[in-house]
């Protein structure tokens, strides 16, 4: 048999792959994704709360530690935010627990992104 199709025809017959974007468990289309894309991880690693996650694939993350004085035998608070990739499969939103991993610079002020949501 002989198919009668052109060419042009038969590429739009052809079934085109799902749309995989969005939190609906089967991945995501973001080569900055450290599960789906090609992100590859190093360095340190932080839990932490999300405290903005207003802009689309970033968030903002606070980190608050004590640093200790010894001329005056006290300690003085002191708070990091750091900005975070958001990957669309994780989609983190505000108030929640994430694990942060850092990795290569993703833009001029992006060097971490979001593992994992803990709570």
């Amino acid at each position: 048999m002989k198919n009668n199709k052109s060419k042009k025809q038969q590429e739009q017959t052809v079934p085109k792959k799902p749309d995989v974007s969005g939190n609906n468990g089967k991945g995501c289309n973001d080569k900055n994704c450290p599960i789906h894309g090609s992100l590859k991880l190093r360095g340190r690693t932080f839990t932490e709360k999300v405290v903005s996650a207003k802009s689309s694939k970033s968030a903002i993350i606070e980190i608050n530690t004590r640093h200790y004085i010894p001329k005056y035998e006290r300690y003085e608070k002191k708070r990091k935010r750091l900005q975070v990739h958001n990957p669309g499969c994780i989609n983190a939103k505000e108030g929640d627990v994430v694990k942060v991993q850092e990795c290569r610079p993703i833009s001029k002020t992006k060097h971490f992104v979001i593992v994992k949501k803990v709570s």
